[in-house]
């Protein structure tokens, strides 16, 4: 699953069509939970503040 952070938000792209610097993770919550606890989007996606996971994980469950 592809996201790109807007406005301090991380936001699913399944369809990989918002412009920009995107990460990439497992569609899996375990894997979400895992890389958000090693920091890896702000550190992907060159943020200099922390990123707000929310909208990710409701598109997941």
């Amino acid at each position: 699953l592809r996201v790109v952070a807007v406005d301090g938000t991380l936001v699913p792209d399944p369809r990989r069509r918002y412009p920009g610097r995107g990460a990439w993770v497992h569609p899996d919550i375990g894997c979400l939970r895992l890389a958000e606890r090693r920091r890896a989007f702000p550190r992907a996606l060159r943020s200099a503040g922390a990123l707000d996971p929310a909208a990710v994980y409701s598109f997941l469950t």
